[in-house]
């Protein structure tokens, strides 16, 4: 017992020491869940003698006001997804969680301070909300109503799901934020669901509740256009001198352990075969607008020449952001990747956030701040950015395009969905880390919270359960979502 508490004490002295950016993926229950009318976006607006339809999006959630952030905080942490313990350690979840919380939430709210206070992502989640009810309606689907679920802040997902069944929807259209397929992000949002609908099958059953899940579209005309189009408005901002010196652009993605894309995670595939999609579409607008010398654009991966006698020249780069504590994460990273550009001369740059669909910290404080001082410091000297997608009218259109769509489609389930998610064990691979790893976790001081949180993730203890790890195939997600 004695030994037992020296290891509590210990884990927890290391995780008090930690720094850690509230920006990773953020659910704490100090305070009640309660119904906030203004973020749950609409009242019913269902119309009698038809299917009742109710249009869910989810999203991660963030902190609205300083106020919030030890509880965000909180949430983060006491998440199995992002600290996962072994069982024998399991009942120190939320002490970790409340400790580094604790140590962290006067840092954290600075960073948000930074930015007004809070995080515009629920502003900005309700207004897209908002604009994909309106944009139905136009089209004359009279009987949908828009809901939001945030993963880890009000408003919660249970609490759409309980606004969704006091409403008496019969037809659900789930419509995760995230472009890109990850079992960080909307593989952990589904996650919360499939726990709603497996408790009350008498609630969600199949003979209920008839439910889709659009999974992934980073794909799509739509979204690519909407992105390519944003850039473009960025690029025009430059004067001709600057477009004939050639000009960057960057695309910053949210990164994850390299030990999810190991268990087949597709997310990194998503993102380069996205940031490729977009800078051909980008090409297409830009090459119409040229002068009469033309335009020479270079696709991410590509480091051959420019075409000869082309006055506009565009170069695309990809990299990742957020990068947290001692493992490896997904590269390039960004803030590498504007010291190399400004070590090479480049004095023009874009920086597109390609996995972010409205504004938070990742956009507003990481990129608009620091990000935007290392390209400074690196000779980078005409900076853009281009805006989060937020309530552009394209984009708008896009996601009633995909709600449509799906209603029309056969259904993808959330058991269809996380059933391509299989738990089975790697070669020599184990559930939870090995003494070794948490020793090591614990001298690495202050990056101890991650040590613990994702040696276990390179032990094979990917999921949110005990079981071994998870594994996406990807050969299963292209077969069942395209």
């Amino acid at each position: 017992m004695q030994g037992l508490t020296v290891v509590y004490l210990a884990i927890c002295a290391v995780l008090c020491s930690v720094d850690v950016e509230a920006s990773v993926f953020p659910k704490w229950n100090m305070t009640p869940r309660t119904h906030n009318s203004q973020n749950i976006v609409s009242e019913s607006r269902m119309t009698s003698n038809h299917s009742k339809i109710g249009v869910l999006l989810l999203n991660l959630g963030g902190p609205e006001k300083e106020e919030d952030v030890r509880g965000f905080l909180y949430n983060l942490f006491a998440d199995p997804d992002i600290i996962r313990l072994p069982k024998i350690l399991s009942f120190l979840q939320k002490p970790i969680a409340y400790f580094i919380a604790r140590n962290r939430a006067p840092k954290s709210a600075a960073a948000y301070k930074s930015i007004g206070g809070g995080s515009p992502i629920n502003m900005y989640t309700a207004a897209q909300a908002n604009g994909v009810m309106q944009e139905l309606d136009r089209r004359g689907i009279k009987n949908a109503t828009c809901y939001v679920g945030m993963r880890y802040w009000q408003p919660y997902t249970e609490q759409a799901l309980e606004r969704i069944k006091q409403d008496g929807v019969t037809t659900l259209v789930v419509l995760p934020l995230y472009p890109h397929y990850s079992i960080s992000t909307t593989g952990s949002s589904l996650g919360v669901l499939k726990q709603a609908f497996d408790k009350e099958p008498g609630v969600w059953g199949a003979h209920k509740l008839r439910h889709t899940v659009i999974p992934y579209w980073y794909s799509r005309p739509g979204y690519v256009s909407a992105m390519a189009a944003l850039i473009a408005e960025r690029y025009r901002r430059f004067t001709p001198e600057q477009r004939s010196e050639g000009v960057t652009v960057l695309f910053s993605a949210h990164g994850v352990p390299v030990s999810y894309i190991d268990a087949g995670d597709p997310y990194k595939d998503h993102i380069e075969r996205c940031a490729t999609l977009v800078s051909e579409k980008l090409g297409s607008i830009l090459r119409a607008e040229a002068t009469e010398g033309g335009l020479s654009i270079k696709l991410p991966g590509d480091t051959g020449e420019f075409e000869e006698g082309c006055d506009w020249r565009v170069r695309c780069r990809l990299s990742f952001q957020s990068r947290v504590g001692p493992v490896e994460w997904l590269r390039p990273y960004t803030d590498d990747t504007l010291r190399e550009l400004g070590a090479e001369g480049v004095r023009n740059l874009i920086v597109v956030p390609v996995s972010f669909v409205s504004e938070h910290i990742e956009t507003l404080e990481e990129i608009d701040m620091e990000y935007r001082e290392v390209a400074e410091e690196a000779g980078i000297v005409n900076w853009q950015r281009a805006p989060a997608l937020n309530t552009d009218e394209a984009f708008i259109k896009e996601m009633a395009d995909m709600v449509e769509e799906a209603m029309k489609a056969p259904d993808i389930t959330v058991d269809d969905v996380l059933r391509t998610a299989t738990t089975s064990p790697t070669s020599g691979s184990k559930s939870g880390m090995s003494s070794r790893a948490i020793a090591t976790a614990l001298v690495t001081g202050a990056a101890g919270v991650i040590a613990v949180g994702y040696a276990m993730r390179s032990q094979g203890a990917l999921g949110t359960t005990a079981e071994p790890p998870t594994q996406i195939r990807n050969n299963d997600l292209a077969a069942c979502f395209e």
